[in-house]
């Protein structure tokens, strides 16, 4: 339990970034690239088409990266902002969101109210990111990175794709660790999960919905 949640009092669990990854935890399946047919059985995603766009084939690959992790690997810093933000929706948020509606409510007939129904839309919002930012806080683990040689939680790492000339830099972590441009690698996704423990230089592939991908490891930033 980390301490953020305004209802914890359990402080955050510490690991270093190294143990962060080599925990029994972490060890968790990779994701399936299935879905329901209709007729109710399971179907395989089938490779993309030959000649297909690079967009598409940009965004099958960013399938690979995100997962929802049953634990959340933070920062002290991102722990540190999501718990301010949470005490603020909760605090001021809702007492801001409140007045908004009864304001709304004394223009009369809420049916044809435009301030009624985007306060209500405001506050639907608003609770979705409470609960998220509940959800992550109360199961979350801080990891201290530090200076290593191989991929860990909390590293950034640029990595080429077979057949690509340009590397690409991506933090591993959690999605609210994103900061600037450089895209977030979820350890539990399937390329986070081939991507942890290895070194510059190693080649690794992982399955993607169009087939495996192969991507060399040029760079750790710690």
């Amino acid at each position: 339990m980390c301490t953020a949640a305004p209802t914890t009092t359990k402080p955050p669990t510490r690991w270093t970034a190294r143990e962060a990854h080599t925990d029994e935890r972490r060890a968790l399946p990779n994701d399936r690239y299935q879905g329901r047919g209709g007729d109710g059985h399971d179907t395989e995603c089938t490779p993309a088409a030959p000649g297909a766009h690079e967009g598409y084939a940009r965004l099958l690959r960013l399938a690979t990266i995100h997962r929802v992790p049953d634990v959340h690997h933070l920062s002290q810093s991102a722990h540190d902002r999501l718990s301010a933000e949470l005490e603020e929706l909760t605090t001021h948020g809702r007492v801001d969101i409140a007045r908004k509606i009864q304001a709304a409510r004394e223009l009369g007939d809420l049916s044809e109210n435009g301030d009624y129904h985007a306060a209500k839309e405001e506050q639907g919002k608003m609770e979705g990111r409470i609960r998220h930012l509940q959800s992550i806080l109360q199961d979350c683990v801080i990891v201290e990175a530090g200076a290593t040689d191989s991929v860990t939680t909390g590293v950034v790492v640029s990595i080429c794709y077979e057949g690509d000339d340009e590397p690409e830099r991506f933090l591993i972590g959690s999605i609210e660790e994103r900061n600037g441009d450089v895209e977030v690698i979820s350890p539990g996704s399937p390329l986070g999960q081939a991507l942890m423990g290895r070194r510059i230089g190693e080649i690794v592939g992982y399955e993607a919905p169009n087939g495996e991908l192969r991507v060399e490891i040029v760079d750790i930033e710690a």
